[in-house]
């Protein structure tokens, strides 16, 4: 290896950077491929032979995407150990948990940990019939009478009051509070914001936080679109999600503005399109969604997508119908046509797709497939695939 100057991300990979006279020089070269690097950068001289190859994987990334979290707690759950979901505002944690509980058959109850006093988890005491004391327990906790599996989920526990966190203490690692006994076959979930996200939080004590399994939970686009497209997520907020990905999260803790991006605060302006509000406050209404850069560059978006020709027209004439050239353009007709095919005009989908470059071809039937499986039945479907065979390997 040349000597030079190379960084080493705690992402664990190494890249060198050409014709430098200054890190800061470096440190801008690198910055338009932010998703490769970490906030932290470390940079050291090597001389010849010193350093191994450059794409030299040194530590694996902290942070799990939703996919590897939905898995992790299903084994988690499958064992009944006491899990806490960290991660930033608006990622979806809460969506996670509801679906690893959906996805195993187990019931759901989902408890805002902020909103309790210390004594709510006890309960109220009462007079048995035999003179004594005993504890009544609050009805948000499972009892007899609940499913035989289920996630007690208690949302936003770092946030609530140091006194309430030690309540779950007995909860989360004897099962039981006082008289009261957590069901067998219930789990306890916990989630909350990181104190670096400026969130209300308290710092949770070492005791209750030994007993659980912590797991960082980071975005990812990939699954972010495969839920959105299950979901029934607006077309023309995916197609610019891909075309600008790093709009999924964009969240400062260091900013003052009240709105910002987030996988949250993108189905909210999913919602508002399909309220269909009127144009002079459209970008008002987005503004307060995702905040103000990311709503500028969707309303730019969305003028290209407006501006495509129709989707009618494209499956009635693939062959004549116009081509974009604009990268932002072929995003957005490939999702258009991804939301609109089915198997009786997957042959004109097909057609169109032949005159797109072919990354937006494979782009467009991924995200036809993810919203109905039954496209690669179709025998357009497998001929399509045969004459696609060395990009879809």
């Amino acid at each position: 290896m040349r000597p030079g100057l190379y960084f080493y991300h705690s992402n664990g990979l190494c890249c060198k950077v050409e014709k430098i006279a200054e890190p800061l020089d470096a440190i801008e070269q690198l910055k338009g491929n932010k998703s490769d690097i970490d906030n932290e950068i470390h940079f050291q001289y090597r001389q010849k032979n010193v350093v191994s190859p450059v794409t030299r994987r040194i530590a694996p990334r902290p942070a799990m995407r939703p996919s590897q979290i939905l898995s992790s707690l299903r084994t988690l759950l499958s064992i009944r150990q006491p899990v806490f979901l960290w991660g930033a505002p608006g990622v979806g944690k809460s969506q996670v948990v509801a679906e690893a509980a959906r996805s195993m058959g187990y019931a759901l109850r989902d408890i805002r940990a902020v909103l309790l006093d210390p004594v709510d988890l006890r309960g109220i005491p009462r007079i048995s019939p035999e003179g004594e004391t005993e504890w009544c327990p609050p009805s948000f906790l499972p009892g007899a009478d609940a499913p035989e599996k289920g996630v007690l989920f208690l949302d936003e526990l770092n946030a609530a009051p140091p006194l309430v966190q030690a309540a779950c203490y007995q909860l989360i690692l004897d099962r039981r509070i006082g008289e009261y006994v957590l069901p067998e076959g219930w789990v306890v979930v916990a989630a909350g914001n990181r104190e670096k996200d400026r969130a209300v939080t308290h710092r949770m004590p070492s005791a209750l936080s030994n007993r659980m399994v912590h797991l960082e939970f980071d975005v990812s686009l990939d699954d972010w679109l495969d839920w959105a497209a299950r979901s029934g997520m607006r077309p023309e907020v995916m197609a610019f999600l891909r075309f600008r990905p790093s709009l999924l999260h964009d969240f400062d803790a260091q900013a003052s503005s009240k709105a910002f991006a987030s996988p949250r605060s993108w189905s909210f302006v999913s919602a508002i399109m399909q309220a269909s509000p009127e144009e002079d406050v459209e970008y008002g209404l987005y503004r307060g969604a995702v905040g103000d850069g990311a709503a500028a560059e969707f309303m730019g978006f969305l003028r290209v997508w407006r501006e495509l020709p129709c989707v009618e027209d494209v499956l009635a004439a693939p062959e004549q119908a116009p081509v974009p050239a604009e990268p932002a353009a072929l995003y957005a007709v490939s999702e258009a046509l991804a939301a609109r095919a089915t198997g009786q005009n997957l042959p004109a989908v097909f057609a169109y797709l032949e005159r797109l470059p072919v990354e937006f071809g494979v782009l467009c039937m991924r995200q036809a497939v993810c919203r109905d499986g039954g496209l690669v039945e179709s025998p357009a479907f497998g001929a399509w695939a045969q004459n696609h065979a060395d990009v879809l390997l």
